[in-house]
């Protein structure tokens, strides 16, 4: 029996999801308002914004549309929509193994112990069209994410195997991890990708790219100590977080679990997971992202990766 944690207080005041999954029964969305510091489950990163006067939502700028084969790890995270008798993207992902994929763990933790309520697409850039859905055989979330906290609290990462291993091909192909020793250096180029966008829009139907510098990890705490939301904060960028981004460009360029990957010695590496962001009218803030160097280690327990 899964039981189900009440907080004592309630979430932190406007918190957002950068466009809320509207494929969640309400029942699944009212359970997670319930327990949960995010108003919903799914969708795409959740967005703490600058509550400060004159703060307004503007939509995520400077990605483009990405080539069919030119992110072939990219995935689609599915749930069903009763209303609309479809699956539904919700999250981003990245295939790292034939049967095995990348998210972030505040995608699928009210569900986690239900696989079946989710369905994976590889291969695609438009969204729904000539689906070919993978069902998901088990959801491993690392053992540190707290679900009372979400993506704020860190440890949001998560593995999903799939029933069935996909099959390789110019469009699908798994992702390689960033390697433990690999350092970051600040204004490293990388690129974010995935279909998300700022509430009330859906996502774009089209994959979206967007090169995305490294930002300092000091300097990117410092930015977010001058939100409403994290002033009077401790440590707002845990040691298991990185940051990316550039003035005008949003924290929901891609969908939540959506991979940061950067070349480096002529191979792609996943460097990080989207996790959450904060949006003001003065431009958003750098993209937070679950660093994967720090769980590797974790990942390997469970995927048999090359070394």
């Amino acid at each position: 029996m899964v039981r189900a944690r009440f907080l004592s207080s309630p979430p932190r005041p406007g918190i957002q999801l950068c466009s809320p999954n509207p494929a969640l029964p309400l029942t699944l969305q009212m359970l997670w308002l319930l327990f949960l510091t995010l108003p919903r489950l799914g969708g795409s990163v959740p967005v703490f914004p600058d509550l400060s006067p004159g703060t307004e939502w503007a939509h995520a700028v400077g990605g483009h549309s990405a080539p069919p084969g030119k992110w072939p790890w990219q995935v689609s995270l599915r749930t069903f929509d009763k209303e609309q008798n479809q699956w539904r993207h919700s999250c981003g992902g990245s295939l790292i193994h034939t049967q095995w994929v990348l998210t972030a763990a505040h995608c699928v933790a009210l569900a986690a112990w239900e696989p079946q309520t989710y369905r994976v697409q590889t291969g695609q850039v438009t969204l729904y069209r000539h689906d070919q859905l993978t069902k998901v055989a088990q959801i491993i979330l690392h053992p540190k994410f707290n679900m009372s906290l979400s993506a704020w609290g860190g440890a949001d990462i998560a593995l999903l195997k799939l029933e069935t291993a996909v099959t390789l091909s110019d469009l699908v192909h798994p992702v390689s991890l960033a390697p433990d020793s690999l350092m970051l250096l600040p204004g490293m180029k990388c690129w974010v990708t995935g279909w998300g966008t700022l509430a009330p829009l859906p996502p774009a139907p089209h994959l979206q790219e967007a090169e995305v510098p490294i930002v300092r990890t000091r300097a990117c705490e410092r930015m977010y100590h001058k939100s409403s939301v994290a002033h009077g904060q401790g440590t707002v960028i845990k040691a298991d977080m990185l940051c990316a981004g550039r003035k005008g460009q949003g924290s929901c360029q891609g969908d939540a679990g959506a991979p940061l990957v950067c070349y480096w010695l002529d191979t792609w590496l996943q460097v990080g997971v989207l996790s959450w962001g904060v949006a003001s009218r003065h431009g958003n803030y750098p993209g937070v992202y679950t660093r994967v160097m720090t769980y590797s280690s974790w990942v390997r327990q469970h995927v048999p990766l090359e070394r």
